[in-house]
């Protein structure tokens, strides 16, 4: 099977997702010896941290490969988000299984669709967030409902909320706790 899994999110260091993306890629490759693993990242600006970020968990491996793309996270949100045109096997080539990150749902042409939802505080909680992230999270949220056949919930009350604010059906939600170090 091949996996692709949006990495993009690693180069803001030191935020919660960045690592959590860091640290399931890590893990996957440790404990998967079978599958084949397509990463995609893309960032304008620090490419550089993707590639070396690849170098750090390939380690020869020929199971896993880099398509690294020079293009903004702004753009893309605005093409995936809200055209959602573009599939991102357009990038990747064939795989069968794409995990999507925080910021962007990207189009899939045959892929099945996985994400993580970390939390809904912004749906809770709005006057707390820019507008900005609250409509990119809204549009995020609407092709994930349509698109995506499982969504992973770092907790049980996270996966309460997204059932509950976003009237998702409990069978494509399952609760994956995040490791720690």
């Amino acid at each position: 099977m091949k996996i692709g899994i949006d990495i993009s999110q690693i180069v803001h260091e030191g935020t919660g997702v960045g690592e959590y993306v860091r640290h399931l890629v890590k893990a996957l490759l440790a404990i998967d010896q079978k599958n084949e693993y397509v990463l995609f990242g893309a960032s304008l600006r620090k490419l550089s941290f993707i590639k070396a970020y690849f170098e750090e968990v390939r380690e020869g491996s020929s199971r896993i490969r880099l398509v690294a793309v020079p293009i903004p996270p702004t753009f893309l949100e605005f093409i995936w988000n809200t055209l959602h045109i573009v599939p991102v096997e357009w990038f990747t080539g064939p795989i069968d299984v794409f995990w999507s990150s925080d910021w962007t749902q990207p189009p899939l042409a045959h892929a099945l669709g996985v994400t993580t939802i970390h939390d809904v505080s912004f749906l809770r909680y709005p006057e707390t967030f820019a507008k900005r992230i609250l409509e990119v999270q809204g549009r995020r949220l609407a092709w994930i409902k349509r698109e995506c056949k499982t969504i992973l919930c770092d907790s049980q009350s996270t996966k309460n909320d997204v059932g509950k604010l976003l009237n998702i059906p409990e069978n494509r939600l399952q609760v994956v706790y995040p490791g720690y170090l």
